[in-house]
């Protein structure tokens, strides 16, 4: 089909781009997250007599647009932190997704006419997994503490695996009537999980090794593209789980894209990401709104009052199921954590805990997972109650998202967690500990140097003296000139100062002195200093 001599399809792209940029420069106007007023946007838009419907395809977004999104998540994910928050981050992801989806099946054939126990289960499975940007992105405006950012960043990561995975299992009850026993349950459930992990891990190490022999900017960044389909799709095709595959391969990269990224590579890629995974969020929560019409189609058959309500009522249990995991859940998980791993961590307190409940807010994937959902039967009927399940979970997702994230931030006040102060100590210790090395090879340089050049390691020695003094608030002095060839000394030395800043970062993550998120802070420091030495 053909508008105007453009293809419809590019119509509807250019469209959809055009309400992300617009609409998510309104949502930094309005100090809002972008997926909150997106999504808002597109049901709006999607209630415009002339607007056509777009229908959101699940095998588009589980193929293009997860891979790429969990990726760039896991890419920039501190791994010393995950594996630190991994009991929390497990008993959310995992046992929160289980507790969703019993405790959802529980109560749908009391909630929606027409429900059985299996009916409840996919309904569950369906709404079970979380989406963490709008609540992240509040979170860290607000000062909300990190350990409470890195356990939602990393069950948003996991979970979508372990909801997938419920997914998988409780359609199958329906669509063949076949009970899985046990046995076959755990053994699929463990080639799920180690087989993605496995082939996540082997992706990552041929992209590591093969990024490791090359150069180029460009090259590199579109080799980083590329890779989250890679992972995914291996998986898929060994009938593993992509989703586990592509975080693992995430996580792996990320940590060793410190050794292996030039910093050129590093500059471009940041922003070709940041770009990209801006674009796809956007596009995916535009669609969710927009999916009204649709959902509204397929529901002829029911009187909508009376779905709103029971809607209503759902979307007030999946929030009260997790409220009620969340206490028991810190509490066993802290035990663990201090009991048997050691880790002296105390428990946050009940009001950070209510915020971490207040935080389940659902996206694309819940909608995906809705729409997949099969038509019809083994034995040829229709797939019972799909209709409703897709109303249900479009409720879920726009009440979890916009009514809880609309109402965070003033909870986060109110309970007293707004503007609590970063630990910054490893930040400020790391660069002592990288003057302190340059400082130390500097001078042992200028033992070595001819008398004339001295003055050159003196002024490169005053550079560091002066970002030492900094970080204990002392005044800065000024800077003389230097003639050409002093210069062409100071930026050769400089460079390879620079890189003794480098390995020593690196060597201090490697030691677990700091965590990702601060190496790749100072990286993008020294990048960016070694981008203006380049230009000059």
């Amino acid at each position: 089909m053909e508008a105007s001599g453009i293809h419809y399809l590019e119509l509807i792209l250019i469209l959809l781009l055009v309400f992300v940029v617009g609409f998510g420069s309104l949502a930094r106007r309005l100090r809002t997250p972008y997926p909150i007023i997106l999504v808002i946007t597109g049901l709006l838009v999607s209630l415009l007599p002339a607007m056509p419907n777009i229908s959101l395809n699940p095998d588009i977004v589980f193929l293009g647009f997860l891979p790429p999104l969990l990726f760039a998540a896991a890419f920039t994910t501190s791994w010393r932190d995950f594996k630190y928050n991994l009991v929390s981050i497990c008993f959310l992801a995992f046992g929160l997704v289980g507790f969703t989806v019993f405790g959802v099946a529980a109560a749908a054939r009391w909630i929606l006419p027409g429900f059985d126990w299996r009916t409840g289960l996919v309904l569950g499975a369906v709404v079970a997994t979380t989406d963490a940007i709008a609540a992240t992105s509040i979170g860290k405006n607000l000062g909300l503490p990190k350990r409470i950012i890195d356990v939602l960043e990393g069950e948003s990561l996991i979970n979508d695996a372990s909801g997938l995975l419920a997914l998988e299992f409780t359609v199958a009850l329906v669509v063949s009537g076949n009970r899985p026993s046990v046995a076959e349950g755990a053994g699929r459930l463990l080639y799920l999980l180690f087989g993605g992990i496995a082939v996540g891990l082997i992706i990552g190490k041929i992209v590591y090794w093969f990024e490791s022999y090359i150069d180029d900017a460009p090259i590199e960044i579109t080799v980083s593209i590329i890779t989250p389909f890679m992972a995914y799709l291996a998986a898929e095709s060994l009938h593993s789980s992509g989703v586990l595959a592509t975080v693992a391969c995430g996580l792996y990269l990320g940590r060793q894209s410190a050794t292996y990224f030039s910093s050129q590579s590093r500059i471009e890629a940041d922003a070709v990401w940041n770009t990209l995974t801006f674009v796809l969020n956007g596009i995916v929560f535009i669609l969710i709104g927009l999916q009204l019409p649709i959902i509204l189609a397929s529901i002829k058959a029911y009187a909508f009052h009376n779905l709103i309500l029971r809607a209503a009522i759902m979307t007030a249990l999946v929030i009260a199921l997790r409220l009620a995991w969340i206490y028991p859940g810190a509490h066993v998980s802290y035990f663990i954590r201090n009991k048997l791993l050691g880790q002296n961590e105390p428990i946050p307190s009940p009001r950070a805990i209510f915020v971490v409940g207040w935080t389940g807010m659902r996206g694309v994937v819940a909608l995906a997972a809705a729409i997949s959902l099969p038509e019809v039967l083994d034995n040829g009927s229709s797939f019972p109650q799909r209709s409703v399940i897709l109303f249900m979970t479009f409720c879920v997702i726009f009440v979890t998202l916009v009514v809880q994230g609309l109402t965070l931030p003033a909870l986060i006040r109110r309970l007293g967690l707004a503007g609590v102060p970063s630990d910054n100590s490893e930040e400020e210790e790391a660069r002592r500990a990288m003057i302190l090395a340059a400082l130390k090879d500097l001078e042992a340089r200028e033992a070595k140097a001819n008398p004339e050049l001295r003055p050159i390691y003196e002024d490169l020695a005053m550079h560091y003296q002066r970002r030492l003094a900094s970080l204990s608030s002392q005044d800065k002095r000024g800077e003389g000139e230097i003639s050409p060839q002093q210069y062409r000394t100071y930026r050769d030395v400089a460079q390879e100062l620079r890189k003794i800043e480098y390995a020593t970062a690196i060597e201090l993550r490697n030691r677990n002195k700091i965590n990702d998120e601060v190496l790749r802070t100072l990286q993008r420091e020294l990048d960016l200093s070694e981008a203006r030495a380049g230009d000059s």
